[in-house]
């Protein structure tokens, strides 16, 4: 039953919850068998807490996920009782620990999941990989000596494993497209303001993070897009509700869409694309071309436009010299430079020095910026329904490639890692990377971006390449 429940999705599970073919105790004892067999590979759980998940499990509500272990990654979001360290070694050495739920992790357990443990995760999730010195490198289990991406490195890995079926994610330059591209998974990033941050965050570098999960299958992650998307109390602004619900849009025909495509460069020319991402985009092409679609060599003109890199370092660098003063607030001291990772250390001194009238001036050329890339989606303007692009502009990393102990190095390390994922953080639009891909053992996702507010169109046409191309029997070397 252990081997049969790891290569099933989370709906799938909740259904033999519910006609009583499975408990809820038994899909959790399996799950904890499951990290027991693989993380020694992956090191992609770093927090368990087995006792307390049979102990949930045993009284878990009746709601669309009974019973269905997950994980949530060390970041985005605080689990009462449980670490909360941030890939940070301070916190770690303090023991520091969450006292309440963020809301999102309430909601999953409302729906009826038991989480399982917590992920490993980049400090302060700053880079496109999971390598932080506070817990060591989680590995991808398609090739153990490469990156799972990052920052939801951890739970990607994880996930690909077949540990669960599906685990939390937040993205704030890539960090659900990206591990999802690394580890041959569905990752979709939500439009800005559907899930909501709180109670800690209003919203978090600028509006440029969200929160969702990284899933093996499509209708998997509309379901918990469903649990997980709606206003909270407080939150300074919300999506639009969808006219229906996200699971209603699986096996809906998306018609005929009008797809844009960006390949071969990057945006800006800022990184070379690897033949193996342009392959992999060209490939999508030829598959949406195959199911009706229009395929077109275009692209929003503003992506080309190298001010939004600068402002963002400047959205950055602020956010994180802000980070470390909450940082400081908990450790109840001063922080010294041995306290972070020198790439952490380096972003915050150049955000102490930045003036106020100077970041709101890069948060309002963002916005600008924003406005003119989301005309490209707009009737009114040239009508596209969807950009195509490879989710990286290089296969998943080797380790040690991004080293957040080379303050100067990581930063043109990470680059092609996030050049086609980082602007549509900014624009706040959805986006999805889609397992389509494999070269050479590895898989190498594609991007698919939507006008805001339309994950509809994105989870339709999904479905309807999961269907063409099925990828829930690939299994990685590492498997559970």
């Amino acid at each position: 039953m252990t081997d049969d429940l790891a290569a099933i999705d989370a709906t799938a599970q909740a259904a033999l919850v519910r006609d009583g073919s499975v408990t809820p105790s038994e899909l959790v004892d399996a799950a904890l068998a499951r990290i027991d067999r693989v993380n020694p590979q992956l090191n992609a759980v770093i927090h368990r807490r087995d006792e307390r998940a049979r102990a949930e499990a045993a009284t878990a509500p009746d709601g669309p996920f009974r019973g269905v272990p997950v994980l949530v990654k060390d970041l985005d979001g605080t689990l009462a009782g449980e670490p909360v360290h941030l890939g940070n070694r301070l916190l770690r050495d303090l023991r520091h620990s969450g006292d309440h739920d963020s809301y999102l992790f309430a909601k999953l357990r409302a729906a009826g999941c038991v989480i399982v443990g917590k992920t490993n995760t980049p400090e302060l999730g700053l880079l496109p990989t999971t390598e932080p010195l506070a817990y060591g490198a989680a590995r991808n289990p398609w090739d153990v000596a490469r990156s799972p991406g990052g920052s939801s490195g951890g739970s990607a890995a994880a996930v690909a494993a077949g540990v669960v079926p599906f685990a939390h994610a937040g993205d704030g330059g890539g960090s659900i497209r990206i591990p999802a591209s690394a580890c041959g998974l569905f990752g979709l990033k939500p439009t800005r303001g559907r899930v909501s941050l709180g109670p800690d965050d209003g919203e978090a570098w600028a509006g440029l993070v969200v929160r969702h999960v990284i899933t093996r299958s499509v209708r998997d992650s509309a379901a918990v897009l469903d649990v997980l998307a709606g206003e909270m109390p407080g939150d300074p602004y919300a999506a639009a509700p969808p006219a229906r619900p996200f699971t209603d849009e699986i096996g809906v025909d998306p018609g005929h869409l009008r797809i844009g495509c960006l390949s071969v460069r990057s945006p800006a020319e800022l990184v070379e694309v690897d033949g193996a991402c342009i392959d992999a985009a060209h490939d999508a092409q030829v598959l949406l071309e195959q199911l009706g679609h229009t395929v077109e060599g275009a692209y929003p003109p503003a992506l080309d436009d190298i001010a939004l890199l600068v402002h963002f370092t400047t959205v950055l660098a602020v956010s994180t010299a802000y980070d470390l003063r909450k940082l400081a607030a908990i450790a109840g001291r001063e922080l010294i430079a041995d306290d972070v990772e020198p790439y952490t250390w380096m972003q915050a001194e150049l955000g102490r020095v930045i003036t106020a009238d100077a970041y709101v001036e890069a948060v309002d050329a963002l916005r600008a910026w924003s406005r003119r890339v989301a005309h490209w989606w707009d009737r009114s303007g040239n009508g596209f329904d969807l950009l195509l692009t490879p989710t990286m502009a290089k296969p998943p990393a080797p380790l040690g490639e991004i080293r957040g102990d080379d303050a100067e190095g990581a930063l043109l390390a990470a680059a092609p890692y996030a050049a086609f994922t980082l602007p549509f953080n900014v624009t706040g639009q959805p986006a999805m990377s889609v397992p389509l891909h494999w070269s050479d053992g590895l898989p190498v996702g594609v991007q698919l971006v939507a006008a805001s507010g339309r994950e509809d169109v994105l989870l339709r046409v999904a479905a309807q390449l999961e269907a063409a191309r099925p990828w829930a029997d690939r299994r990685p070397p590492v498997f559970a």
